[in-house]
């Protein structure tokens, strides 16, 4: 399998280089994971007058409220700016060569400074080769092509966060080489191929390094034409398709040696492990109702590794399986009203660690000028079963206040 990927890989990446530029390119509307952001507006643009360059700026911002009802916990509130975004994009001498940068400053994108680690400023910084509309090379740090929902903007989601088995079996962000194929069509049956050679550690990584890579494939297939305004990068069907449109999509990763609890994000472990992870989504919209499905599965060689000078101490890899199931209606008044099903199930290796969860959503969103300027509530409630027969139920109430350009 890994020889495969690779090959296929290699492929992308030889044909992108080599393509003739038969296509016209248009606009820089690239349906590329490098570019995270929901395209309401082009955000603020500059071109110079030669047309050399052009750059464009956006930002976004997430402020919310949560409320928290935990058992063995004291009931607490926490006030907080989730996410604060700045990212720019624009070509440099042709269209063909393209740039994006994102940027993050919210304490929660930051993460907590420790010494020996890099700060994590940096989301995204890539320069794509687009030789036509159908072939992008992508170079840099960006997002991996993997499930649907952490390739779609946390700006782009019909809830406050994005689900418990995204959040534990996603592949994130890596420093690497990209090459995607897109060939869509809005009337008739349409397919993407995207790939990715990778570092495998993740972003902003530079402690330690190595011989070993990450490898991705992914396909998405569109059985009826692609959804409107690349409708399958934000959720919900705001636009509201006159057609059902239905997004059918397979992604394999795996992670040679890796060296940290989730692949390019987590705890360091004490020795590495090789990581495979696997991802299949579903994405129906019609008329205002949308339905998406996930299934996420990761293994590892080595689940647990210990530390050598004291094997008391321990690291495990979050290995396991989650579906994902979420329902929502967009009224003709842009009012919306999201449920959400998660089921998380770990390796038995690992029960004794961490729980099996189940957790329902419910959510109702406002949109004052579509996903760039949204009001959500969202309650959800979390039942967490441990391998010693004992359980424990959580919820949280939370309101989110979305803006951006």
């Amino acid at each position: 399998m890994k020889y495969f990927i690779t090959l296929i890989c290699l492929i992308l990446s030889l044909f992108c280089f080599s393509q003739v530029a038969k296509d016209s390119i248009k606009n820089n509307d690239l349906k590329l994971a490098a570019l995270p952001y929901y395209s309401f507006g082009k955000g603020l643009g500059i071109t110079s007058p030669d047309s050399i360059f052009q750059l464009n700026i956006r930002f976004r911002m997430q402020n919310r409220v949560t409320y928290f009802s935990e058992e063995e916990k004291e009931n607490r509130y926490e006030a907080q700016i989730r996410r604060l975004r700045l990212r720019f994009d624009g070509y440099v001498g042709n269209p063909k060569y393209l740039y994006v940068i994102q940027l993050s400053f919210a304490p929660g994108d930051v993460g907590v400074i420790e010494e020996g680690d890099n700060l994590n400023v940096i989301r995204d910084a890539a320069i794509i080769y687009r030789p036509n509309a159908k072939w992008s090379v992508i170079f840099g740090q960006t997002k991996l092509p993997g499930n649907r929902q952490r390739v779609n903007s946390s700006g782009a989601l019909q809830l406050t966060d994005r689900s418990i088995n995204n959040s534990r079996f996603n592949i994130d962000r890596d420093f690497g080489i990209q090459g995607y194929y897109i060939n869509e069509n809005p009337n008739k049956f349409s397919y993407n191929i995207k790939t990715a050679i990778s570092t495998g550690e993740g972003r902003n990584w530079t402690k330690t390094s190595d011989d070993a890579v990450a490898l991705t494939g992914k396909i998405e297939l569109f059985p009826f034409g692609t959804f409107k305004n690349n409708g399958y990068y934000f959720e919900g069907d705001i636009l509201r398709e006159e057609k059902p449109k239905l997004l059918l999509s397979g992604a394999y990763h795996q992670n040679n040696n890796a060296i940290r609890t989730q692949g390019q994000i987590g705890d360091e472990l004490y020795s590495s492990s090789t990581i495979r992870s696997l991802f299949f989504d579903a994405l129906l919209k019609y008329n205002g109702w949308s339905f998406m499905t996930a299934f996420m599965n990761r293994n590892a060689t080595n689940l647990i590794t210990y530390d050598p000078t004291d094997v008391s101490r321990f690291n495990y890899v979050y290995a396991g399986k989650g579906m994902d199931y979420q329902l929502s209606y967009v009224f003709p008044s842009n009012y919306e009203i999201i449920g959400r099903f998660s089921t998380q199930n770990v390796k038995d290796e690992i029960k004794a660690f961490t729980p099996n969860t189940k957790q329902y959503s419910l959510g109702m969103t406002r949109y004052l000028w579509e996903h760039s300027f949204k009001l959500q509530g969202e309650v959800s409630y979390s039942e967490l079963d441990y391998s010693n027969n004992t359980s424990l139920n959580n919820w949280y109430f939370r309101v989110q206040v979305e803006i951006g350009i």
